[in-house]
This record gives C-alpha cells, structure tokens and sequence, in this order.
C-alpha cells in the first residue's frame, strides 16, 4: 500500500492555473476563523518532509508554496495568530486556537526574505500552482517514519511525476548559493 504522502497527493495531482489570481486560506476553526488573503498564485509549491512545516492529520509531508510579502494580507482574525517559534528563520503565524499554520515569514538575513511560505490546500479555491518537487524527503525520519521504507515514499514521488531532494529543488539551491556569493562579493549584485 503507498504510504499517505498528503491528501493533495494521494490521488495524483491536479494541474494548477499558471493565471490563478489568487484567494483567501482559512484556519481550521469552526468559527471565527483566521483568514489570510493572497492577491498571486504562489510559486516554488513543493511537498516538504521537515519536521517544522505544519502537516494535515496522517500525512508525512507539507505542501509548501511562496508568495511576496506583499501579495498577503491577514484579513480577519488577526489577533489570534502567534509565532509558533521567535527564534527561527522562519516564523510560522499559527492560529493560537486549532494550531494550523497560515504562513511562514523570514525573520533574519536570508535569500528568501520577501517570501512568504503558504499552504495553499487551506484554501476553497481550486487552481493555485500543483507541487513541483518533493523536499527534505529523509526528514521525515526524524519524526518517526521507518528509514527501511523510505524506497516506498521515493517511489511513490516518482509515480507521481516528481522529483525528490533531501533539501530543495536546484533552481532554489542555485537562489541560495547566489546571494551567498553576492553577499561575499564573489558575484555583483544584480546578475
């Protein structure tokens, strides 16, 4: 039996509209829920095995998309979010009742400051951009999942199309290692 990767993936994936315009996530709570607005579609949407992302009930993986600072808004409820962890690069804005995460915000100097890391499944909307890449796959054996399985999990990524890493797709490690070289002045700062 394939393991329970995440209900968006179970069944296979649903092409996204690469126009979404965007849409509104809701926390899980039966009333007064908090509400974030996204004025995009998200990019970089992958499934995330770490051990930090928020994941749906029986699922190994997150599914994570990044959106601009500026493309969100908290439009209702605002007041019930609190930063699950200050210390972290990345503080993730959870509802301080149900405990779902509504998005993730770099802290500290980073490549991806001005990014914001959404769950677009928390949304009633259908279109928004369908995983691109499966990352920090082995992470999941920190939370517990046996290591002897693995080949299952890695498979199933590839029946579906996608390809695995144990940190992030290269596009987003080449991100990564150019502002590194930028900042060290081995790079200019606009390419």
């Amino acid at each position: 039996m394939a393991p329970s990767l995440h209900p968006a993936l179970n069944n296979g994936i649903t092409k996204g509209n690469p126009n979404h315009p965007g849409g509104t996530l809701h926390c899980h709570c039966p009333s007064n829920r908090v509400t974030v607005t996204l004025s995009s579609n998200v990019a970089h949407n992958h499934a995330c095995g770490c051990s930090k992302c928020w994941k749906p009930n029986n699922s190994l993986f997150a599914i994570v998309g990044v959106i601009p600072v500026d493309k969100l808004s908290v439009s209702s409820n605002a007041s019930k979010l609190r930063i699950i962890d200050e210390s972290a690069a990345i503080q993730r804005y959870a509802c301080k009742d149900c405990g779902v995460h509504m998005y993730g915000r770099i802290a500290v100097e980073h490549p991806f400051k001005g990014l914001d890391f959404v769950h677009t499944e928390l949304s009633g909307e259908a279109g928004w951009q369908e995983p691109q890449f499966a990352g920090f796959v082995s992470s999941i054996i920190e939370g517990g999942f046996p290591p002897n399985e693995m080949d299952g999990v890695r498979r199933r990524f590839r029946e579906l199309g996608l390809e695995t890493y144990d940190c992030l797709s290269p596009p987003l490690m080449d991100l990564i290692a150019t502002a590194a070289a930028q900042k060290a002045g081995r790079l200019p700062a606009k390419l």
